[in-house]
This record gives C-alpha cells, sequence and structure tokens, in this order.
C-alpha cells in the first residue's frame, strides 16, 4: 500500500473514533438538558430528534457502505460486522422510542421527558459499549486499507456541534 494510501486509512479509523465521541457529546448534552427542572420541550424535541438522525445516517453509512466494503475486503470479520449490524437495530429500536417520546413531548409535560431520559440512559449504555467493540475490531481493518467508496460522509458526517446542546 503507498504511503498516502496508509496514511488515508489511518485518517479513516482516526475519524470513525470522532464520530464517535461527537455522538457520546451529542447524548451526553441530551441527558443534561433532560436533567433540568424545566427543560423547553421545544429544544428537547429538536434536539432528539437531530441526534436520532446523526446516530441514524451514521449507522446506515456503516451498514451500507463502510461494513460492506470491509466485507469485501476481509470476509473473515463477517461474525463481527453481523454482531454490529444487528446491535444497530437495537439501537434504531430505541432511536425510534426516543423520537415518538420526543415528538409527544412537544405538547405534554413532565413524564414525557422522564421516559425520554431512561430511553437516553438505556441508549447510552448500549452506545458506549458497541462504539468500544466497534473501534477494537473495525479500526484496525481500516488501518490494513478499506478503501473509502464514497461510504465516508455519512459515517464521519457527524457534526459535534456544540449548539446541540
Amino acid at each position: 500500500m503507498a504511503s498516502h494510501d496508509r496514511d488515508r486509512a489511518v485518517a479513516l479509523s482516526r475519524q470513525l473514533t470522532q464520530a464517535h465521541r461527537a455522538l457520546r457529546r451529542q447524548i451526553t448534552q441530551l441527558r443534561t438538558n433532560l436533567g433540568r427542572d424545566r427543560p423547553d420541550d421545544a429544544v428537547l424535541v429538536t434536539h432528539c430528534l437531530a441526534f436520532c438522525a446523526a446516530l441514524t445516517s451514521h449507522h446506515e453509512g456503516e451498514d451500507a457502505g463502510m461494513f460492506a466494503e470491509l466485507l469485501r475486503q476481509r470476509p473473515d470479520l463477517a461474525k463481527t460486522v453481523s454482531n454490529l449490524v444487528e446491535d444497530h437495530g437495537m439501537i434504531a429500536a430505541i432511536l425510534s422510542r426516543v423520537a415518538e417520546l420526543a415528538d409527544t413531548a412537544a405538547g405534554s409535560g413532565g413524564a414525557v421527558p422522564a421516559a425520554i431520559g431512561r430511553e437516553l440512559d438505556g441508549l447510552s449504555a448500549i452506545m458506549e459499549s458497541h462504539f468500544n467493540y466497534e473501534e477494537r475490531a473495525i479500526s484496525a481493518a481500516l488501518d490494513d486499507g478499506v478503501p473509502d467508496t464514497g461510504w465516508s460522509g455519512m459515517v464521519f458526517g457527524v457534526r459535534d456541534d456544540a449548539s446541540a446542546g
């Protein structure tokens, strides 16, 4: 592998870690905002839905792009990728509940933000485990030179927007 290509591959594993950090910060900020005595429902809904969309886009990009290319290059990682895709399905179900609760929160009070908080607590724990596993299992393969066939935009396009909190 040429030096430039190797540098690009290593950059992909770093970008994966950075995207995960941004998502961790976003969910932490959401949970902090929910912990306030009187969260602004409109802001809460906007931030919950934006977070749900960002995490969903990240995982869809991994499933359709990064993992597909990874499996072409490294079929020996099929079980690892299958585990990660299974996690994505579980996370998607929680995100769907969070989005429904956020929509409901727009017109109601106390119980809904508390329910969102419980969902986000569980989601945060699952995300942490998932991200750690993925970074250990996939980063080395990315560093070995998985071509970016255009999938990186969805996977790494997570913005670490301080205003999201």
